[in-house]
């Protein structure tokens, strides 16, 4: 870990007992982090910036959407404050933090202004996750606690924390009081201003990085972090441990080789992308999306330029006009490509200015279109008398083998289906979530639609819905046995927003709820090659980003941890072509790469300048196994193998068809072989 090592090279100057000193000087007099555009923070979901304003060197913006931190100075002492009052302190808390998991039996040495007495100020250590870890603060103006955050709340919106001990201690804010820990195994002691307030013993986590805390604005300054020489020694035993079996496991895979790369000059984007052989040559290319965000940020985008570019860089054809500042996005927008008509060649079908339109692949020309259906009457917001889209989904109402149905939905609330014809042939209105799944669930070939929390029947039927259950969006779902036992019965997967998870059974009865935050961006897939079945993986944004949980089919959890600290798409990639799977963490070279089932990054990009706001894993060079995308509003590159495959058969796992492309998608990867 390149910040573990970078800890370490600088405590080496201060002697054994200083693992860690910072008073903030190098960090600049100004707000850290800011909204990109017109974006909400939701960029992060599936993008990565490793700052939105502001490198923080060794340290980390825990909660990587909250834009609460600054630098400053006061009376030519440096300082980094938490300048705005935490309206959700109920969930979460703001947290910049820093350290190594390993660190254990620290003291953890702190000054801490608080300027506002209504809440808390304080200090966190041994720091697992952003919902895990010790907090020591002064609270009210008159009260100090110290007490532990559990990861899994018991009621929705309500983090779990367990008191460890409390006293009264009055304080104000107009000076600055010295906080201290001391950690000896599960012993903790608190102090104020070198007075012993209060003791504890809790064994819930004994090692794990520090931080610093309020929910309301307070400075800190003068972070010191030390330990005796055997606790030293033991914590650099440990990291070189953890360094050796990773170099171990990276050895192991094949590297990252760069295969092509490309400019994508003024009309680049974000993670709005498609794939699929657009002009016929039996080779995939990339239609890239940009969009203009209007009335309400996220929930009314329009598409103002699409791409098509093969993966040499030439530009096939260009819709409307490229502009560089359409180029991110917080959203799905409504584009795939498909061979809608079965004609055995590729459509791209889109919502633009109001139509459903079917585009000749190849070129780009208008097939067919139809105007989308009338916004609801009694929308919350309806800046439009027709509908724009937010996402669209092909599935196989009709039993024809082919899914040749279109369903548009709305941004929550309404959706629609059409034939191919763009017959309007039946529509509802449930809380959607933000991308439907498909399946036939009965056996009678034609599929079934799972779509937020409801079932629907081929015909439009509403079969059973959890809405009344579940009061959050859906940020995923999906149907299937995922067990590796084909005599067991689907089941209904969702990821419930800041529900957690939930798994149901086919009839609609909850079997099991995991509050584990706010879960996003799911993938299923062999995770782990020693389990039976298939790993569920998932990780958490809004108010707790970066954690990541490991389920197994069943739903329990197998391991959790914060990788990163914001979103990832935490996309299936069949880099061995072994059966082992790994997951696409991001493409930065510090804190991405491709991570194990044991959430150990096992294979890194390469230091060498590539773009890494998005990326995507898809098989492009023929052998089964996937090859890397990654780009910016500038460049496509693309990695595959530094290694050929040896062995008689190769991993070629089923995937999501890429006409049902989403930034929200459950991305599933069930197991399939074949002969070389």
């Amino acid at each position: 870990m390149r910040t573990a090592i970078c800890l370490f090279a600088a405590a080496a100057s201060l002697g054994a007992a200083d693992l860690f000193r910072d008073d903030f000087s190098k960090l600049p007099a100004r707000i850290f982090n800011e909204p990109i555009k017109q974006l909400t923070n939701a960029i992060q979901e599936y993008h990565y910036l490793e700052h939105r304003g502001v490198p923080l060197g060794v340290w980390a913006n825990a909660i990587c959407h909250w834009d609460g931190w600054t630098g400053g100075d006061e009376d030519g002492k440096t300082y980094v404050e938490q300048h705005e009052v935490n309206t959700l302190a109920r969930i979460m808390n703001p947290l910049l933090i820093t350290g190594d998991p390993e660190w254990s039996d620290y003291t953890l040495e702190v000054k801490v202004r608080p300027l506002l007495l209504t809440d808390m100020a304080g200090i966190a250590f041994r720091y697992h996750t952003n919902r895990h870890y010790y907090l020591f603060a002064l609270t009210g103006g008159r009260r100090a606690v110290l007490r532990v955050r559990l990861p899994f709340e018991k009621k929705l919106r309500v983090a779990e924390w367990r008191d460890l001990a409390q006293a009264e201690f009055h304080y104000d804010v107009k000076r600055w009081y010295t906080l201290k820990v001391e950690n000896d195994g599960p012993r903790i002691r608190a102090y104020v201003d070198g007075k012993l307030l209060m003791e504890a013993s809790d064994g819930e986590i004994l090692k794990g990085k520090i931080g610093v805390t309020s929910n309301i604005p307070a400075r800190f300054t003068d972070v010191r972090v030390s330990v005796s020489e055997a606790a030293d020694k033991a914590i650099r035993q440990r990291i070189a441990a953890r360094e050796a079996e990773q170099k171990r496991l990276r050895d192991e895979n094949p590297r990252m080789r760069l295969w092509k790369k490309f400019e994508t000059p003024r009309f680049g984007a974000g993670r709005n992308v498609r794939f699929g052989d657009l002009d016929g040559d039996g080779r995939i290319d990339m239609l890239i999306g940009q969009n203009i965000r209007k009335a309400s940020r996220n929930s009314f985008d329009h598409l103002s330029c699409l791409t098509a570019v093969n993966l040499d860089g030439k530009v096939l054809w260009q819709i409307g006009r490229p502009d560089p500042y359409n180029d991110v996005l917080a959203n799905d927008t409504p584009f795939q490509i498909h061979d809608i008509d079965g004609d055995g060649k590729e459509e791209v079908v889109m919502v633009k200015d109001f139509k459903i339109q079917i585009l000749e692949g190849k070129t780009g020309k208008v097939k067919r279109w139809a105007w989308m259906p009338e916004a609801p009457k009694d929308n919350k917001e309806r800046p439009y008398e027709l509908e724009v889209g937010d996402s669209i989904y092909f599935a196989d109402f009709a039993g024809a083998g082919k899914r040749h149905d279109i369903v548009i939905k709305d941004r929550y609330r309404t959706f629609w289906v059409f034939d191919n014809q763009l017959n309007l042939k039946w529509q509802s209105q449930v809380n959607t979530g933000h991308f439907p799944f498909s399946l036939d669930v009965d056996g009678d070939k034609r599929e079934e639609l799972a779509i937020g929390y409801s079932l629907f029947s081929p015909t439009g039927k509403r079969l059973w819905s959890l809405d009344e259950a579940v009061s959050d969006h859906s940020d995923g779902i999906v149907v299937g046995n995922f067990s590796g036992d084909p005599s067991r019965e689907p089941r209904v997967y969702m990821w419930a927003s800041d529900e957690g998870f939930i798994m149901a059974d086919l009839k609609g009865n909850i079997l099991l709820r995991q509050r584990v935050g706010h879960t996003q961006s799911p993938s299923i897939a062999k995770y782990r090659p020693d389990l039976p079945g298939l790993q569920l993986m998932t990780i958490n944004f809004w108010r707790n980003p970066g954690i990541v949980t490991l389920f197994d089919h069943d739903g329990k959890i197998l391991t959790q941890g914060e990788p990163i600290h914001s979103g990832s798409p935490m996309l299936p990639v069949n880099w061995r072509g072994d059966g082992q799977e790994f997951v696409l963490l991001s493409p930065n070279v510090k804190e991405g790469g491709l991570m194990d089932g044991h959430l150990r990054r096992v294979v890194l990009f390469p230091d060498d300048g590539h773009p890494d706001l998005a990326c995507n894993a898809l098989n492009l060079t023929g052998d089964e196994r996937d090859e890397i995308v990654v780009w910016d509003a500038n460049r496509v590159w693309i990695y595959t193998q530094d290694r050929p495959l040896t062995g008689k058969k190769i991993y070629a796992p089923e995937r999501n068809p890429d006409y049902n492309e989403s930034n929200y998608r459950v991305n599933i990867s069930l197991p399939r072989w074949r002969e070389r």
